[in-house]
């Protein structure tokens, strides 16, 4: 691959990576409640991280650094959303959450120990 070619694939990813990570701070700081601030944490920091570790592996092609880059999105697609149900669901225990902004509550029969 010519050195041109990987310039503009390097600049499509990073700057892809960087405007996904700036949506991501900019979802956090506008959000009205912890819920929709744990999807703009979430969603567009994966696919920033994503961005940026297939330009590391673009740039340095070998079998290491694609093992690599292949860990880290998969370790991270797993705590990420897995870390924002957690604490999700502690807003939602501790009622640190806006209710008329829920279309549909479905953990509240629990809560009020009518479910199972």
């Amino acid at each position: 691959m010519s050195d041109s070619v990987r310039d503009v694939i390097t600049a499509v990813l990073v700057l892809a990576g960087a405007l996904m990570c700036f949506a991501a701070g900019v979802g956090l700081l506008r959000f009205p409640d912890v819920l929709s601030r744990l999807h703009a944490a979430t969603k567009p920091q994966i696919f920033g991280l994503m961005a940026i570790t297939a330009d590391v592996a673009v740039n340095n092609l070998s079998i290491g650094t694609i093992t690599l880059v292949v860990a880290i999105i998969f370790f991270q697609s797993l705590t990420a959303p897995l870390a924002a149900h957690l604490v999700g669901r502690a807003a939602y225990d501790t009622q640190h959450l806006r209710t008329d902004l829920l279309i549909a509550d479905e953990l509240k029969p629990y809560r009020d120990g009518r479910g199972r």
